[in-house]
């Protein structure tokens, strides 16, 4: 019977319950199976998604790159453009070059703009990153484009969101396009299929002073 592991069930629908007996779980359990059989039944259409992972928690990128796997696992190509926050030369790049030349990986940003302090060139820099995807939004070899971090050159005026939402309107009907970081302006929400708010709750930078690692942060 088939599946869908994205619809989850909520923390207090999957806890034990140690009031019913055998017999009564079982019995819930069942209706639950049925409830959610049917979802998946009506639920048939395939599409290219638009999705958007933003907040001002950790873990943006990374829930991409998950995607980013799942699609080079299933003989997808994919492509990656980094904005921002090219200049690190990321880990992530060194550890998915082995997948190339399935997977494209560009890193056009040159850091953080408190390290850049030159306005005009991070709008130079993100005109140029944009550019960059729009030859892999209009190729319909790629499954899967990440746009990392384009939602701080959105939130900081190096992108205007018309010009990215008309973009993203080019794209090929069953391509799959993830855009990233803190500060999505609400019209790419309104317009994305999947959106997931990382929400910050502790930080060791924050309370403990402790700096970025390797393998956790870069």
């Amino acid at each position: 019977m088939a599946t869908n592991t994205d619809v989850e069930l909520s923390t207090t629908e999957a806890a034990p319950e140690p009031s019913l007996t055998p017999e009564q779980y079982r019995q819930k359990m069942q209706r639950r199976k049925e409830v959610q059989e049917q979802r998946v039944a009506q639920a048939s259409g395939e599409k290219g998604l638009i999705v958007v992972n933003t907040g001002n928690g950790k873990g943006k990128t990374t829930a991409a790159l998950g995607m980013v796997l799942r699609s080079l696992g299933h003989g997808f190509r994919v492509a990656i453009v980094q904005f921002i926050k090219g200049a690190w030369e990321p880990a992530e790049k060194a550890a998915l070059s082995r997948w190339m030349p399935q997977l494209q990986f560009h890193a056009i940003g040159e850091g953080f703009t408190w390290e850049t302090q030159d306005r005009d060139r991070d709008i130079a820099k993100a005109q140029e990153a944009w550019t960059l995807a729009l030859s892999y939004i209009h190729n319909p070899e790629f499954k899967l484009i990440l746009l990392d971090e384009i939602n701080v050159a959105l939130k900081l005026g190096y992108l205007p969101v018309e010009q990215i939402l008309a973009g993203l309107g080019e794209k090929s009907p069953d391509t799959h396009i993830i855009l990233t970081g803190r500060g999505a302006p609400s019209p790419l929400i309104e317009a994305a299929d999947l959106v997931t708010e990382m929400t910050l709750i502790k930080h060791p930078f924050r309370e403990q002073g402790i700096k970025a690692q390797p393998g956790i942060e870069f």
